[in-house]
């Protein structure tokens, strides 16, 4: 099969990029970063203030007030987490494409750390996510509208008229663990806002965000070097994955390994998951370059996109398959959990199949 290659814009600047745009591109994400990190803080308290201060002689619609009011706050912490990872993220893979033109001793040290934060506060929302991607599937497979263990109470029907039993023991037992591991994420999460490794990440946040620590040769280095090989990385990993495969509808080696007594990861989706991280890298190597006036390269994103449907289809298998592990459950409950992963291995092929089509394609770019 042909290797796909990735053009740079055609409007690209003509001139050497040098040490300048990576330290404006680094300041502007510590700055985003800490925008955050206030508006986490600010969000969380008032939220928890909020409930805490509710008094208990007040009036339903008072009550209904307050709790709307503390919901909104919720949400807009949830989206300053989700802004602060997103900072994360960008520092942290820009350090890594452009670390010849950074202090190496810092930036060594600050990479990892800013992963840690991240895959930490991102861990409550992947449980959050899965499991409502699950109790859909179960629904879809099973003809029902509802979550398995809620259809009863919601509906006043039994939920033996619309789901197998084993189902709804399925959606219980997803219900029971997934729920288990959201509340401990969140847990971390807390303890790790609050820790001194956390506070030590975001003073070198703040100095990054005033003074970014490049080398001497930076001033004169060109960028486009380094961003060449990111991509150079890309498209060799892309190469080594195995599309032609993933032009067939069915993986039947995939269900089998999913099934077995071995809980390690499949080994056919680590190839994937590091083209994901790949991915990005380049997108935020291209953000350095170009700024906020690169044009859309709609190939790149919606590839990028059936990476993301490809990653949450995996960890939803692997939770099915952990979950049909699970000591002295029935037969029945068992079976729809192996059905379960059966559908989310057949998404995971689905999502591999539309990157082969959209990475394949010429590439589109919009203004």
């Amino acid at each position: 099969m042909a290797q796909q290659h990735l053009e740079p814009p055609t409007d690209s600047p003509a001139g050497p990029m040098s040490g300048d745009a990576l330290a404006g591109y680094l300041r502007a994400q510590a700055t985003e970063f800490l925008r955050s990190l206030r508006q986490h803080r600010e969000n969380g308290t008032d939220a928890g203030t909020t409930a805490r201060a509710k008094p208990r002689t007040e009036s339903r619609a008072e009550s209904r007030d307050v709790s709307r009011a503390g919901d909104n706050g919720s949400g807009e912490s949830v989206d300053a987490a989700r802004a602060l990872r997103r900072s994360a993220r960008r520092i942290s893979g820009t350090l890594h494409t452009f670390r010849p033109l950074l202090d190496a001793e810092w930036s060594e040290g600050m990479r990892p750390e800013l992963a840690w934060l991240s895959g930490t506060l991102a861990r409550e929302h992947a449980y959050a996510a899965r499991l409502e991607r699950l109790i859909g599937a179960l629904n879809r497979l099973s003809g029902a509208a509802g979550f398995p263990a809620q259809t009863a109470q919601d509906t006043g029907a039994p939920a033996k008229g619309s789901l197998t039993v084993g189902a709804a023991k399925a959606g219980a037992l997803l219900d029971r663990q997934l729920t288990l591991a959201r509340t401990r994420a969140h847990s971390a999460a807390l303890q790790a806002l609050g820790s001194s490794r956390f506070h030590a990440v975001a003073d070198s946040v703040a100095v990054l965000a005033s003074e970014v620590p490049l080398t001497p040769a930076a001033g004169t280095a060109d960028l486009r070097p380094l961003a060449a090989a990111a991509t150079d990385r890309l498209t060799d990993a892309v190469a080594a994955l195995p599309l032609v495969t993933a032009g067939h509808p069915y993986n039947a080696e995939a269900l089998v390994h999913g099934l077995s007594a071995d809980t390690a990861p499949h080994p056919q989706d680590a190839p994937w998951h590091q083209v994901r991280l790949l991915l990005r890298l380049h997108r935020y190597a291209c953000e350095v370059l170009y700024g906020e006036d690169a044009p859309i390269d709609v190939r790149l994103l919606r590839a990028g996109q059936a990476l993301n449907r490809h990653r949450d289809a995996a960890e939803a298998a692997a939770a099915a398959a952990s979950a049909a592990r699970t000591p002295r459950i029935a037969p029945a409950t068992a079976y729809a959990l192996g059905v379960l992963h059966a559908d989310q291995r057949h998404e995971v092929e689905a999502a591999r199949f539309a990157f082969q089509q959209n990475w394949q394609k010429e590439t589109v770019r919009t203004p």
